[in-house]
């Protein structure tokens, strides 16, 4: 068995390789990890509960509840929310821990578990290593104390999540969004009910698609990693811009006017500029992943502003922000994270803040993206492989090192195993799309023979 935990939680196929008995013992083990951990010293231990729509998630969300409470914590569960949202409903209502039950963007029978530290801040690697160390030693029979009587923990619900989420996000906006046209595509996820509210509430007029879970129904042909029934509603609507974020809503995409995406990169170089403008942008600094896009770089070269990278994760991304007092950074898929305003990459903040940005400014969203052009970027990702073995083949790094010196200067090659599926990803930047693609493909195909 690899390791369970990945960049962003556990995740999987839920009941198959995501099992109730699984959320169980792992709720059990952060339990006990935190208490070593001093977490829960002089006071009895409380944790948030939240999950997205899927179906899986009310049954995973009782055995995660059963499992904290068996180990006596007492566990307030707020319902169907975004990722965010949970981990602000941890720090304020002063959890010494949160969970989450999402698989993000991924389909339907996916589902997965994140955790969240007090404060709202995702556990650092050292302590999921942990929680899964006890985990697997719960499972070869090693005893561990079983608070009886009084001493287990209680359930109760929190209803007012919602109201204290949006009222947060407003407190944090720079100016109103009245007199723009907004649609709203919420991928059938968790933020269905939050960000059209947000939304409406900041003075946008709103628009809504994919905004009726059903349980089964997230993410399928809608959200952020699905554009084209956003780029048709703006365009039929005549909106402003339009937002999409994934199951949930930890990351934001967008739509500018004319039916045109604008990435995570564009939006983090908007945002950069404008937070740089009001003079929040800490050390005039963002910080961003290896796969950002190369003309991000050049952009921020040219406007005077610092680009710090990090490996691919956003929580990479944040352990950089925190460890050095940066304000701004995220990834080209969307995650981005505001830290004077989240602990977490946060979707319906992202597309208040860029909407925001559009009202202050008079000027369009395609307009606000110019300040930096996408060189042609091409990702190929290859199944069915050893993707273990993705930094030690010989042959795979002779066909890197050879198409690095067919691009030259122009362009950059990078070659990573996914932390969330059973994937390498191949990706490929050159001034040339046809060039791009060409090399792509060659070395996706390097990849099948070497490391299948």
């Amino acid at each position: 068995m690899g390791r369970l935990f990945g960049t962003d939680g556990v995740r999987g196929v839920a009941n198959a390789d995501l099992t109730a008995e699984l959320a169980l013992g792992l709720s059990v083990a952060a339990a006990h990890v935190l208490a070593e951990a001093g977490t829960f010293e002089g006071h009895r231990p409380k944790a948030v509960v939240g999950r997205d729509p899927r179906a899986s998630g009310e049954f995973l969300e009782a055995a995660v509840v059963a499992g904290l409470a068996s180990a006596g914590v007492d566990v307030l569960k707020v319902g169907v929310l975004p990722t965010p949202a949970v981990a602000h409903l941890t720090g304020v209502l002063g959890a010494d821990l949160g969970v989450m039950l999402s698989a993000s963007h991924n389909a339907m029978p996916d589902n997965g578990i994140k955790f969240f530290a007090r404060g709202g801040h995702k556990l650092a690697d050292e302590l999921e290593d942990r929680i899964e160390a006890v985990y697997r030693e719960h499972r070869t029979g090693a005893p561990w104390d079983r608070p009886t009587g009084a001493g287990v923990g209680r359930v109760g619900e929190h209803l007012e999540g919602l109201e204290t989420y949006v009222d947060h996000l407003l407190g944090v906006l720079p100016n109103r969004l009245d007199g723009l046209k907004v649609v709203l595509d919420e991928a059938h996820g968790a933020a269905s009910r939050v960000s059209p509210v947000a939304f409406e509430r900041a003075g946008a007029q709103v628009v809504t698609i994919g905004a009726e879970p059903d349980g089964l129904n997230i993410n399928d042909g809608y959200g952020s990693t699905h554009l084209d029934k956003l780029k048709a509603a703006v365009l039929e609507q005549g909106a402003d811009l339009g937002i999409a974020h994934d199951g949930d809503a930890d990351r934001c995409l967008a739509v500018d006017h004319t039916g045109e995406e604008v990435d995570g990169d564009q939006i983090l170089a908007i945002l950069a500029l404008a937070m740089r403008e009001r003079g929040v942008l800490r050390a005039d600094t963002v910080v961003a992943t290896v796969m950002s896009n190369l003309g991000f770089t050049i952009a921020m070269e040219r406007e005077g502003i610092r680009l710090v990278r990090t490996a691919v994760g956003d929580r990479y991304v944040l352990e950089e922000m925190k460890e050095n007092d940066f304000a701004l950074g995220g990834e080209q898929s969307g995650h981005v994270i505001a830290l004077d305003h989240a602990t977490t990459g946060d979707g319906t903040l992202t597309g208040l803040l860029l909407a925001a940005r559009v009202a202050a400014s008079g000027r369009t969203l395609r307009d606000l993206a110019s300040v930096m052009e996408r060189l042609p970027q091409v990702l190929v990702n290859v199944r069915d492989v050893d993707k273990s073995r993705v930094t030690t083949s010989a042959e795979l790094k002779a066909a890197v090192d050879e198409a690095e010196r067919e691009l030259g200067s122009t362009g950059r090659v990078l070659l990573r195993s996914s932390g969330t599926e059973p994937l390498v990803r191949v990706m490929v930047e050159a001034a040339d799309i046809h060039q791009a693609e060409s090399v792509a493909g060659r070395l996706a195909d390097v990849v099948k023979s070497a490391l299948g």
